[in-house]
């Protein structure tokens, strides 16, 4: 003979689970969402690091053109 309890939770989490086995699908749930969020935020700070990085070496090259800028070398005169 089993514990009442026993057979009322068993029978419980029976029908919990045969319902959400047969629920329609209602779209993403939280956790998908969360994943979906993650990777995307991985991806655009990936970009903007290979952005800024770009940038910041086609900045020195053009420093290391023009001899640093600023004009201010002490030139010919």
């Amino acid at each position: 003979m089993q514990h009442p309890w026993i057979v009322y939770l068993t029978a419980y989490l029976g029908v919990r689970i045969h319902r959400a086995r047969t629920a329609p699908s209602r779209g993403a749930s939280a956790v998908e969402w969360v994943i979906i969020t993650a990777i995307i935020a991985g991806v655009a700070l990936g970009l903007a690091t290979l952005i800024k990085t770009l940038v910041e070496q086609k900045s020195n090259d053009i420093q290391g053109t023009f001899g640093g800028g600023g004009g201010g070398g002490g030139g010919d005169s």
